[in-house]
């Protein structure tokens, strides 16, 4: 019977590899603040740095100040999250946060555990299992992942809205982008899970059309310091590979979750990493002592949407046409004029797709019930 991994083996077998990836992510020029042209657009080294590499990461682009109002926020959101899957009761036997929303807001998993590696889940886009150590803590179940963060928390909204990184989603998707998703991860010391090798896109591998930026790309705002044994990790330059056959790349590896040529996305608080979907990226078990809470979000090219079908876990079934893009696209609208109305001395972003409906848009109750709430419903995923 082989001897279980405990959470200090694993995290002493992480030390090498960690610091070796450090040197090679330190060595790529992906760093540094959101800089915009004259044209309101990601400044030229910014656009070749993360077309060359795949990801970038904004240092500060996100101050203090909201930085606090958004853990504030979670720090709430967790206290109030279910014990379990489907139960209705949080840890002091509450009626759970979220129950009256359409999808769950929490997914919960046993402690450092894969919970897709190996599976079916998600169109098996996860093929190999990382390692899933023994928790030291002997909590039953941990909080993953949390979802809808425009309806689950008003910073969460507001942080749909800011102008430098509807800047920046242009600069890369086109004046005309659509947003995708939002999932937030949660890592907590000695006790989140891991996610293992995946690429993100799912329905455009095959298309005639295929460059390397055809499945859009996150966002992911770092709420505190997040340290290279429990950030997101990815292989620099893999989204111009195409579909990779991850199996084979972890067996080449001598079945190795430590792939050699991966570097850590680790970051502050307040900064932003931004990756491109179709890079092969990951995240192990954290063993470390360090929180991680990031909020991700993505947006995708309009024509990489338009009549596409749904995938990952919506059915193949429906088409994304004119009318469901705009109905997703109109939560951009509101979280602008959210964000403006909260912060009045900021620049307010002009979102082409919405341009003249500013009005209709603007953020209030009504527009709270018509437009965000269960807005994720509508969520566009290829």
């Amino acid at each position: 019977m082989d001897t279980p991994l405990t959470a200090q083996d694993h995290a002493d077998a992480m030390t090498d590899y960690v610091a070796d990836g450090i040197a090679r992510a330190k060595a790529l020029g992906n760093r540094g603040p959101l800089m915009l042209g004259s044209d309101g657009k990601l400044t030229p080294d910014i656009l070749e740095a993360f077309n060359r590499t795949g990801f970038y990461v904004f240092e500060n682009a996100v101050d203090s100040a909201e930085i606090g109002l958004l853990r504030a926020d979670m720090d709430s959101l967790l206290d109030r999250a279910p014990v379990d899957n489907g139960a209705t009761h949080d840890h002091q036997g509450r009626p759970a946060f979220g129950q009256e929303f359409a999808k769950p807001i929490y997914s919960l998993i046993r402690p450092l555990a894969d919970p897709w590696g190996g599976t079916q889940a998600l169109n098996g886009r996860h093929p190999t299992k990382m390692a899933q150590p023994v928790a030291d803590n002997t909590a039953n179940k941990v909080v993953f992942l949390m979802f809808g963060m425009c309806q689950a928390m008003p910073s969460g909204l507001r942080l749909y809205g800011p102008p430098d990184l509807l800047a920046a989603a242009a600069s890369i998707n086109g004046d005309d982008f659509v947003p995708y998703n939002d999932a937030t991860f949660i890592k907590q010391p000695g006790l989140g899970g891991s996610v293992s090798w995946h690429q993100d896109g799912v329905t455009h591998w095959d298309n005639p059309e295929w460059d390397s930026g055809i499945h859009g790309f996150n966002f992911q705002v770092q709420l505190y310091d997040t340290s290279a044994r429990s950030c997101l990790w990815v292989v620099p330059g893999t989204h111009k590979e195409g579909k990779i056959d991850i199996a084979a790349r972890v067996a080449k590896n001598n079945g190795s979750e430590k792939l050699p040529d991966a570097v850590p996305l680790y970051c502050d608080a307040g900064d932003v990493t931004i990756v491109n979907r179709q890079a092969l990226h990951g995240s192990f078990a954290n063993t470390s002592e360090d929180l991680r809470i990031s909020l991700t979000f993505g947006f995708h090219r309009r024509r990489s949407v338009l009549g596409a079908a749904g995938a990952l876990s919506e059915s193949e079934s429906v088409r994304y046409d004119e009318a469901r893009i705009a109905k997703r696209s109109e939560v951009v609208a509101v979280a602008i004029d959210a964000r403006a109305q909260f912060y009045p001395d900021q620049p307010r972003f002009h979102y082409q797709p919405m341009a003249g409906q500013e009005q209709d848009l603007q953020f209030n109750d009504a527009n709270w019930q018509r437009v965000i709430k269960d807005y994720n419903l509508n969520d566009l995923s290829i």
